[in-house]
């Protein structure tokens, strides 16, 4: 079966077909297009909404004489010189899990007296924008992001002069440490410079490329159509799990985060421990699919996919298991299974959410770039598009972590020429996807603004999407330090589903903390033993408490979830695609840039 183009206009419409979309509805196009240049001219970030929030938290402070006496007093401190020594106490900025002053060279004069007057003004501003009555919660919250963010600007870490250490190293370099550092600025600014398709590969993305270096775990390509690859890896054994399992993976990321290099490759973990592994490739959308919506992504995607699982395993239920965005997908369409509103293809043996919120009425730092002023600049911006790209995503997730992400690595490849060696994890976060107007704008205004999933409002087909129709056992984890899918966000399912969660709660972030290969020093997970499952809710607070901490990967932990869901002998590995495929693994749509 070949790869067709989804069928949808590829220009921006005209004025009676503007505006399909929930966040674009009822705008004029002129209104659409000035919104869109605005968008492109401020990075994505709403002028309108910053004006608002600053205006809400002066307004609500020159009404507030003791707030201004409290800063008053606090302000008398933040010039102060250099005392003696910046101790955990003193380091606020530590606390905050930046070591950027942490080195020996930071407690001379005059660079220490640098530091401290940096923290000060850091804890000044801390409380200049906390605690100010009648400030609307959001507004607040992006008023004390934008300050720490700006102020993060002047850190005197930033500058080759204020910095002890870049001056250590170009003393110690000769100044090549600086030399070098100028030409990693000049490289990466003719890389982001150059036309669509001219840039040179950066070196993560030249050293790990798909099918080369990682996700290599043996395969082929089962199903095509214009939205996904289905890929069937090949059994390491004479004989597998009854039940097989599909992977659902987001669209906003390509799959092979889960098959990395072999080390480190879930996918193949999973096949070395008799499992038949279905995987997800999303195509990697364009201008023409601006009209894609979730519906089209549950239809055309998961439900195309399970039917292919069907064929292949005939007569026997399916695990699926869904990562973060695809995990909300595929917890939508176990919704509508257990309801009775779709009839699965194969009946499901159980669901696991990996890093995917149901509920986002807690999306974290994120929900700073949530709501409706935002969403209108978002929209138009998009809106033009067709689509929203890679790296608009990317710029976000940089905004929100900026001090490690941006000035961090800033020092480091910039001021003392030291670039970070590339690694297979490096080269697929920089391997960026699009996503298409209709779908993003959905999301965004129906699940992130209106929580309409959690509270019963989405829609599929015309039918309400319930999560208390899930009736299959859940396993659901979070990752400790998630900016994507903050974990309580996660663990709401177990309030909303109408089926047992088991819920594990592991260490690292919303990618590495999947990426947790077994023999890895430094992982470990949370969960609760058996004996302590017999509550049907327990608040997040009153979980932590009764979790148990477990050393290492938690793969093996659910692989043993998964023996325990799953009926029946072992059986003989099905043929590769029932016989007939496409492509070896891992795929064409993978490699679309």
């Amino acid at each position: 079966m070949q790869s067709t183009r989804v069928t949808a206009a590829s220009a921006p419409a005209l004025p009676d077909q503007a505006a399909t979309g929930p966040g674009a509805a009822r705008a004029h196009p002129l209104d659409l297009a000035v919104q869109s240049l605005l968008g492109r001219l401020s990075g994505g970030i709403s002028p309108i909404a910053m004006t608002l929030a600053y205006t809400d938290w002066l307004l609500h402070l020159a009404v507030s004489p003791g707030k201004q006496l409290e800063l008053l007093a606090a302000a008398a401190a933040v010039p102060g010189g250099a005392g003696s020594g910046m101790g955990a106490g003193e380091g606020g900025d530590e606390g905050r899990g930046s070591g950027r002053f942490a080195a020996p060279e930071w407690q001379g004069w005059p660079y220490q007296a640098y530091a401290q007057g940096f923290l000060r003004l850091q804890r000044f501003w801390d409380q200049a924008t906390e605690g100010v009555r009648g400030v609307a919660p959001h507004h607040a919250e992006v008023v004390g992001f934008t300050a720490r963010q700006l102020l993060d600007m002047c850190s005197p870490a930033n500058f080759v002069w204020s910095n002890p250490e870049v001056l250590r190293a170009a003393v110690d370099s000769g100044g090549r440490s600086l030399a070098d550092g100028a030409f990693n600025l000049l490289q990466d600014l003719a890389h982001h410079a150059a036309p669509p398709g001219m840039a040179a590969p950066l070196p993560a993305h030249a050293l790990y490329r798909p099918g080369q270096e990682v996700a290599l775990t043996p395969g082929a390509v089962v199903f095509r159509n214009e939205l996904i690859e289905l890929i069937q890896y090949a059994p390491q054994g004479a004989s597998v799990a009854r039940a097989p399992l599909l992977i659902v993976p987001s669209w906003i990321m390509k799959f092979y985060i889960l098959d990395l290099s072999p080390h480190n490759s879930l996918v193949r973990f999973l096949v070395a421990q008799g499992h038949t592994v279905f995987m997800m490739s999303w195509r990697n959308p364009g201008a023409a699919d601006r009209e894609l919506t979730m519906e089209d992504y549950l239809r055309r995607g998961l439900l195309a996919a399970l039917a292919e699982v069907a064929r292949i395993c005939p007569g026997v239920p399916v695990h699926a298991a869904g990562y973060c965005l695809g995990g909300t997908l595929l917890a939508m369409g176990a919704a509508l299974f257990g309801a009775g509103v779709e009839t699965p293809p194969a009946p499901l043996a159980s669901l696991t959410l990996l890093a995917a919120q149901t509920d986002f009425s807690e999306p974290g730092e994120l929900g700073l770039f949530i709501d409706d002023s935002e969403l209108a600049m978002l929209d138009a911006l998009m809106w033009e598009q067709g689509y929203l790209s890679g790296e608009q995503m990317a710029a976000s997730f940089q905004l929100l972590h900026a001090r490690d992400l941006v000035w961090s690595r800033m020092m480091r490849e910039y001021l003392q020429g030291r670039r970070s060696a590339p690694n297979d994890l490096m080269a697929w976060n920089a391997d960026s996807t699009r996503l298409p107007y209709r779908m993003h704008s959905d999301y965004l205004h129906q699940l992130f603004l209106r929580n309409d999933l959690a509270e019963g409002r989405y829609h599929i087909g015309g039918a309400p999407v319930l999560l208390a129709d899930i009736e299959v056992p859940l396993f659901v984890l979070g990752t400790e330090r998630d900016h994507v899918s903050p974990w309580r966000s996660v663990y709401k399912i177990a309030l909303l589903a109408g089926a047992p969660v088991d819920f594990v709660l592991v260490s690292g972030g919303h990618n590495a903390g999947i990426v947790c290969e077994p023999g890895h020093a430094g992982h470990s997970y949370l969960a609760l033993a058996p004996a302590a499952k017999r509550a049907r809710y327990l608040a997040p607070a009153a979980w932590l408490k009764r979790a148990r901490r477990h050393e290492g990967s938690w793969w093996p932990h659910w692989q043993q979830w998964l023996s325990r869901h799953s009926e029946g002998a072992p059986v003989a590995p099905p043929a590769l695609g029932g016989g007939v495929t496409l492509d070896p693994a891992p795929g064409r749509f993978v490699t679309q840039a």
